[in-house]
């Protein structure tokens, strides 16, 4: 039995209304959950570029990716899992912080070059970019100081060379 795992597609699409619509109900009608979408302008002024994260086996997705080339307003949709890829993520968390534990939480966030981007009397804000693991690794640290409030962007990722 094949293994069901998370694959990175990205579509450079038109920018235009509505594409975003046709994609996404594309993947509902195959019964296919969007884990993580990241849609943006590309290079190319009337293109954008759409980073897609789904899970399914390897034969599930490259049915997929056949079906989203054949959207209108598709130009080209490419696996990028594995390897080969640059893959990152923005997190925001706002986490609980008072003065006796601001300098703790301060060198957890040092630790993974995150930067603090608002301080609160009774909050600091992180931003991070990354990886899912390592994003997560700094939320389950950050969890017992009471995270009020986390905030991703979608994978986003690109080919290396």
């Amino acid at each position: 039995m094949a293994a069901v795992k998370k694959h990175i597609l990205v579509a450079l699409v038109e920018n235009k209304p509505g594409v975003l619509n046709r994609m996404s109900s594309l993947f509902r009608r195959r019964g296919f959950n969007i884990e993580s979408i990241a849609v943006g302008r590309s290079e190319q002024e009337h293109l954008a570029r759409m980073t897609i994260c789904v899970l399914g086996t390897d034969e599930q997705i490259e049915q997929l990716r056949k079906q989203m080339d054949k959207v209108i307003d598709v130009i080209k949709v490419t696996d990028v899992t594995g390897p080969r890829s640059i893959v990152r993520e923005l997190a925001l968390i706002k986490v609980n912080s008072t003065a006796a534990t601001r300098s703790e939480i301060m060198q957890i966030i040092n630790v993974f070059r995150a930067k603090t981007v608002d301080v609160a009397s009774d909050s600091l804000t992180v931003e991070i970019t990354g990886d899912d693991d390592k994003i997560e690794s700094l939320y389950n640290l950050l969890r017992p100081y009471g995270v009020k409030e986390l905030n991703m962007t979608g994978t986003i990722a690109i080919l290396r060379g």
